[in-house]
């Protein structure tokens, strides 16, 4: 195995406001962006050459992958106009290597999972399949497109999301990870929006083509809400998800530059970035905090991300909350499930509290 797509061009709106400067891939998880993580993963199971399929905001990638040393070659594709998860892919094409019977590793820039990348690459060689799929279950598949295998591991089917139990026919859901023979990718069409889950696998599947799906029943989460993303990180921070990338476990991660006060508590897998202060008594719980961020005395953060400069007033109380690049939250302000603030924005000190997703 020497290459791998990794796709990195959504605009993560269930991310917002994070997303509004930065795409998600490059927002920080454990220290480093969550994109390191993948490549880092990838690159320790054998890939030596990686393509970033970027589109929204492309130029975040390439500044970054040009200083960044992550000791696999990265190659940059940009789409001019997004064309969806298969667009993607076979716009990446032109920067293969590969031969045309070679194995290409594909994977979403949203899922983080401790699947045994070689593993599932080599059961695709050994099968001698066109396409294999990563398959994991799930407590409740409601959410997600179904793909039931036979004895085998071949792909009966691709089914959109179940809306009555009687549809629930697996728990085996696409898990975000494939590899594909490089000749089947040059079939998917060109110059236009193509899904490589409603269009190209059940395409592949109706003219006979050999897609096979490996169940993997690991660790396995998509980082695409807010919710999951603190979950990810505290995961990450936590030792219970893998990744070479993680600088090191333990209850929490405190990057270079940043100031605890003594009295301050920073517990539960929380995560801080460089060059972020945190005062007397606050007590950050299972959270992230971006660069230089200020968390002013007494201010309680907990299940919340604290974008890049935010500053959090004195007494604050945050649960499950995101707070936007540079915005300001003044003194006494209770925030609650599911509340966002935008870029920038400034509340005034205040005893009100929010608990709307505004």
């Amino acid at each position: 195995m020497t290459e791998a797509v990794l796709l990195v061009g959504g605009q993560g709106t269930r991310l917002r406001p994070l997303t509004v400067n930065t795409p998600k891939p490059m927002l920080p998880v454990a220290g480093v962006p969550f994109t390191v993580h993948q490549i880092t993963r990838a690159r320790d199971a054998g890939v030596r050459r990686i393509v970033l399929a970027t589109s929204y905001r492309a130029e975040v990638f390439a500044e970054f992958i040009e200083d960044a040393d992550l000791g696999i070659e990265v190659v940059i594709a940009t789409e001019e106009e997004p064309l969806g998860t298969g667009g993607a892919i076979r716009h990446a094409l032109a920067h293969l290597e590969s031969g045309p019977d070679d194995p290409v590793l594909i994977f979403n820039g949203d899922v983080l999972s401790g699947l045994d990348i070689s593993g599932l690459v080599e059961a695709h060689v050994r099968s001698g399949s066109d396409v294999t799929l990563y398959l994991t279950p799930v407590d409740d598949p409601r959410a997600y497109g179904l793909v039931p295998i036979d004895a085998d591991g071949r792909v009966q089917a691709f089914l959109e999301k179940p809306s009555t139990p009687e549809e629930i026919i697996t728990d085996l859901i696409n898990a975000g990870c494939y590899v594909f023979k490089r000749s089947v990718i040059e079939q998917i069409p060109t110059g236009r929006v193509v899904s490589v889950e409603r269009e190209t696998f059940p395409g592949l599947l109706a003219s006979g083509a050999q897609v096979r799906g490996v169940v993997d029943e690991g660790y396995w989460l998509d980082l695409g809400t807010p919710l999951a993303f603190v979950q990810g990180s505290k995961d990450l921070v936590l030792g219970h998800a893998p990744s070479p990338a993680v600088i090191q476990t333990g209850d929490s991660l405190i990057l270079s530059g940043s100031h605890i006060a003594d009295s301050a508590c920073v517990e539960g897998g929380s995560s801080i970035g460089r060059d972020v202060v945190i005062e007397a008594d606050a007590n950050i719980d299972g959270s992230v905090v971006f660069d230089r961020a200020v968390i002013e005395q007494g201010a309680q953060v907990v299940g919340s991300i604290i974008g890049v400069g935010a500053r959090i007033g004195a007494g604050c109380e945050l649960h499950g909350v995101v707070v936007g690049d540079g915005a300001v939250i003044g003194a006494r302000n209770e925030l609650r499930d599911g509340a966002r603030v935008w870029p920038d924005i400034e509340l005034p000190p205040t005893a009100i509290r929010y608990s709307t997703d505004s």
